[in-house]
């Protein structure tokens, strides 16, 4: 059913977006901190920009696919910046959408009006901030991001909201959680009332779900293979222990653990730090 409440048109058309990253910032400017800092790159040719008016010339799309019960991936055809894709939440009292792209326009807005609009963005970390405050504004939602990462956003904005803490409560049933890997406000989102009962954690890339998608991973930086410090990993896993989930949702398409979550998570860390404080002898 269509939310009550239109979108409003996406306004920012012709702000910079780094099409490295695909965050977008609010004034043009030589460089993206954002691709300089070491847990990502400037791309290989060098600082370049775009905008959402030029992705929409260039024919990208916005793609909309069921990834799970209850859960609509977002993503762009072709790909922008790092390629991930968002995550529609549908839960009964109001959508909520989980991290962010580089890109929206007004027919993908449209689109996602007539399946319930969305009540809240919340962002995972820095790389996916992408367009968050186009959306934030476009669906008058808030955008939660965690206030250790604030040094990061890109367009401070009314609609930013910043919390603290270990755990954050968004709508019943629905708790943020700073697992601070990848970035000190490293987010995952639980969801205790999916449809099939069982839990979901959304993790992005916090919790990296792998290429074997019974395990997840857990990294400081992804593209630079720079592993996560395993005191940082010890406290991620004590602060999801208390949730139960049975799908783990990746920040890519397809990336999801279908059963066990929870699980998979305990045992992925196990392997992880075997192998990291492994120095004995061969």
């Amino acid at each position: 059913m269509p939310s009550s409440k239109p979108p409003s048109p996406v306004r920012g058309r012709h702000l910079p977006i780094c099409r490295t990253c695909a965050v977008q910032y609010p004034e043009p400017r030589e460089d993206c901190p954002i691709c300089l800092d070491e847990r990502q790159y400037v791309g290989w040719d060098g600082q370049q920009w775009t905008t959402l008016a030029e992705l929409r010339d260039a024919g990208h799309r916005g793609r909309l696919e069921e990834e799970g019960p209850g859960v609509v991936g977002i993503g762009t055809t072709p790909t922008v910046g790092i390629g991930q894709r968002t995550l529609l939440i549908r839960a009964p009292g109001g959508n909520v959408l989980w991290d962010c792209l580089g890109y929206l326009d007004d027919e993908l807005a449209a689109e996602i009006e007539q399946l319930g609009g969305i009540s809240a963005v919340a962002v995972s970390h820095p790389h996916f901030y992408g367009t968050m405050t186009e959306w934030g504004r476009a669906f008058d939602a808030p955008v939660y991001v965690h206030a250790a990462d604030r040094e990061w956003v890109p367009r401070p904005d009314g609609v930013v909201e910043y919390w603290s803490g270990d755990t954050h409560r968004i709508a019943d049933g629905l708790t943020l959680i700073n697992a601070g890997t990848h970035f000190a406000g490293g987010t995952v989102l639980h969801w205790a009332d999916d449809p099939d009962r069982q839990g979901a954690l959304f993790s992005g890339d916090i919790f990296l779900v792998v290429a074997d998608r019974r395990w997840v991973s857990f990294m400081y930086s992804i593209p630079n293979f720079v592993p996560e410090r395993p005191r940082t990993i010890r406290r991620a896993l004590a602060l999801v222990e208390p949730f139960e989930f049975a799908r783990v949702y990746g920040a890519f398409w397809g990336r999801v653990v279908t059963g066990g979550g929870s699980e998979a998570v305990r045992r992925s860390a196990e392997r992880y730090l075997r192998f990291a404080l492994d120095d004995g002898p061969r």
